[in-house]
């Protein structure tokens, strides 16, 4: 944890959430009248689950902290906020907040299409809690933020879905409140905009009044912005401290939660894993070296097979950029000749320093050649959904928009004036 975090950390408490758990009642069964409802009663049918979303949570957040809440959909983070919130109470615990709370938990909330952008304003600012006089105070700097001065007394309905998330944006982060909570909303408006509002963040930051609770699937947010995180999975707290290793932790659940979900799949479908089969039964591409790692890391991974039958045969690698589309890197059909025949293992590396942030995805197939044509092979199998191999590039040096990093184009500057 970086020393200005650790200086924060000794301000007062503005937030404190303690042993708080949360469960709600889903229908099952629906009686449709009284007799129905007596006979399931009778019967000991309650016609309803109980699913247990927050379970046993305890955290503290402190005066001038970026605090930042991840998880995978469905582990509770969305209830923590409306609790923090005051929107939901908890079953058993406490929420105490020391200060003036501004919750932003969806876009819009409380926007009327039939009220002007200025009545709009007035409207949510009187929901957050301010009174008229404290909104005429923030009412200039809401609008400048939102760039609206010409549209303001036009109806909400007449503005473009782009201006109405600027506005509903712009009176959550520019109302005058102590604790700013915002959910999943960094990636609002165009490109212009969110360069805004990355600034904002930016000025927010280094403010020692003002604390943020941000939920967001973002880590590369989390890691920017935020002087301590924390993971929520299933309920309960899974990590809690540095973002950089709780980020790590979110995108490590994310990378198992998909495998299994892959395997899943498989067993569903019977019979060999999606793209292997009786000549193939065995063909997969699994890391080494850790999944997440920096662009001077080198990539270790594996690649493991089954081939019994006699002749040559190849393996074949591709490596698929998941976020940015398309095919980074491919080794052709008949680069890695194998000179082993059965069960074997073979190792590769990948130095991935000309590379920028992203997230990676090896596919492996094994090919045969192709009895027409020298410069071909078929592929015989190919190792893909969990037999396929996923890794993450992370390093502050890095940029997120393009594949290739500056360090992959250098350049000398030559002087060909004319000299007398």
């Amino acid at each position: 944890m970086s020393d200005n975090a650790n200086d924060v950390m000794n301000n007062p408490v503005v937030l404190s959430v303690d042993h708080v758990s949360k469960s709600f009642k889903l229908p099952t069964e629906q009686a449709t009248g009284m007799k129905q409802a007596f006979i399931n009663w009778t019967k000991g049918i309650k016609g309803y689950k109980k699913q247990q979303v927050l379970k046993d949570i305890s955290f503290s957040v402190h005066k001038g902290e970026f605090f930042g809440i991840v998880g995978r959909n469905g582990g509770g983070k969305s209830t923590l906020l409306k609790i923090i919130s005051q929107i939901y109470y908890p079953e058993t615990g406490s929420v105490k907040v020391n200060g003036k709370l501004v919750p932003f938990i969806e876009l819009g909330v409380g926007f009327n299409p039939e009220l002007t952008g200025r009545e709009n304003v007035y409207l949510n600012g009187s929901l957050l809690g301010f009174t008229s006089e404290e909104v005429d105070a923030m009412y200039d700097d809401i609008v400048e933020f939102a760039e609206l001065e010409e549209f303001m007394d036009q109806k909400l309905k007449n503005y473009s879905s782009g201006m109405q998330v600027r506005l509903a944006f712009s009176v959550a982060i520019k109302a005058r409140g102590d604790i700013l909570v915002l959910d999943e909303v960094l990636a609002v408006g165009d490109e212009a905009f969110q360069r805004k509002c990355d600034e904002f963040f930016t000025e927010i930051k280094k403010d020692p009044s003002k604390t943020v609770i941000l939920v967001t699937h973002d880590m590369d947010s989390v890691r920017k912005y935020c002087s301590r995180a924390m993971m929520i999975a299933d309920g309960e707290v899974e990590a809690i401290g540095d973002p950089e290793t709780v980020s790590q932790q979110y995108t490590l659940a994310n990378l198992k939660a998909d495998e299994a979900a892959e395997r899943k799949q498989r067993e569903e479908r019977g019979g060999y894993p999606n793209g292997l089969n009786k000549r193939c039964p065995l063909l997969r591409t699994y890391a080494v070296s850790p999944q997440i790692l920096k662009s001077s890391d080198t990539f270790r991974f594996a690649v493991e097979y089954q081939y019994d039958e006699p002749g040559d045969f190849y393996l074949a690698i591709a490596m698929h950029d998941i976020r940015r589309g398309g095919i980074s890197y491919d080794t052709g059909m008949k680069t890695f000749k194998m000179e082993k025949h059965g069960h074997h293992t073979v190792h590769f590396d990948i130095p991935l320093n000309i590379f920028n942030n992203g997230e990676f995805r090896l596919i492996t197939s094994l090919r045969t050649p192709n009895p027409v044509n020298d410069e071909r092979t078929e592929a015989v199998g190919v190792a893909v959904d969990e037999n396929a191999c996923t890794f993450v590039i992370q390093d502050d040096r890095n940029r997120e928009y393009a594949l290739l990093s500056d360090r992959a184009l250098t350049f000398t500057q030559v002087d060909i004036s004319n000299k007398d």
